[in-house]
């Protein structure tokens, strides 16, 4: 079979250095039997490596039918799920934790890591790689211009790693972006101290005007009159808030709503 066609649509861009794969594959540090699911496995260059790791129960979902034809001839033992990993209950996929891993579509990835923060108790650990700018907001810390909704949620739940940054040229095709390989290893919170839907909804209606402030922000949740607005902390713009933050914040919401 000849190789896969990058495809536009599927923001596939296929990584050609085998070395960086090997780095990718090592990344999770299995070390005793375990489940592991990667996203997205196109002509299997990941997948050659992981497989390699005697305590590895891979299975692979793949949207592509290409790729997936081609991965059944080059890798026949493998599991390969044909699909939408965005589509998929992992509670039937899975009956116990399994880790992620993926050389991540660009244009979803975003989407992929609110779906490991859904399914957080089944993901004890997720890795991969992904745009170096969506790698560098997550990991920012609060303070940070390229801190958002994304840092302060995963930030939440998981230890978050940037590990290292790839260059255009080891794709086929290259991307127009630098890329970069981020680890998120699930912390020992296993529930918040407040609301966890509620603290979602704050988190992203506050950074939906982020450089407005609190006060300013917030207004979609509480009403301007509201005497919880004259505490100094809604004179800041939410990068100035970290994780325990955005918990009292929650907290302070949902009494000003119950009120």
């Amino acid at each position: 079979m000849s190789q896969v066609r990058a495809k536009k649509h599927l923001g596939q861009h296929f990584l050609r250095d085998k070395e960086i794969a090997r780095r990718i594959a090592e990344s999770i540090e299995v070390t005793s039997p375990t489940r592991v699911l990667e996203i997205g496995p196109g002509m299997g260059v990941l997948t050659h490596f992981l497989l390699e790791n005697q305590y590895v129960n891979l299975t692979a979902i793949e949207v592509d039918t290409e790729s997936v034809a081609y991965l059944h001839e080059y890798y026949p033992d493998l599991k390969v799920i044909e699909g939408d990993f965005l589509k998929m209950d992992l509670n039937k996929l899975f009956t116990d934790k399994f880790y992620v891993i993926g050389n991540f579509p660009y244009n979803i990835s975003s989407q992929i890591f609110f779906k490991v923060l859904d399914n957080k108790d089944l993901i004890p650990c997720c890795a991969g790689m992904i745009q170096k700018e969506v790698a560098e907001r997550i990991a920012a810390p609060s303070g940070s211009k390229t801190y958002g909704i994304l840092s302060v949620l995963m930030q939440a739940y998981y230890k978050i790693e940037y590990l290292f940054t790839v260059h255009e040229h080891v794709f086929d095709p290259p991307p127009k972006v630098k890329s970069a390989v981020i680890r998120f290893t699930r912390n020992d919170v296993s529930k918040i101290n407040c609301n966890e839907q509620l603290f979602k909804t704050v988190v992203k209606t506050a950074f939906n005007q982020r450089r407005k402030t609190l006060r300013n922000s917030l207004l979609p949740l509480v009403d301007k009159g509201n005497p919880m607005f004259s505490d100094a902390l809604f004179d800041l713009r939410p990068e100035r808030l970290d994780v325990a933050a955005f918990v009292d914040l929650t907290n302070r919401v949902e009494a000003a709503l119950n009120k």
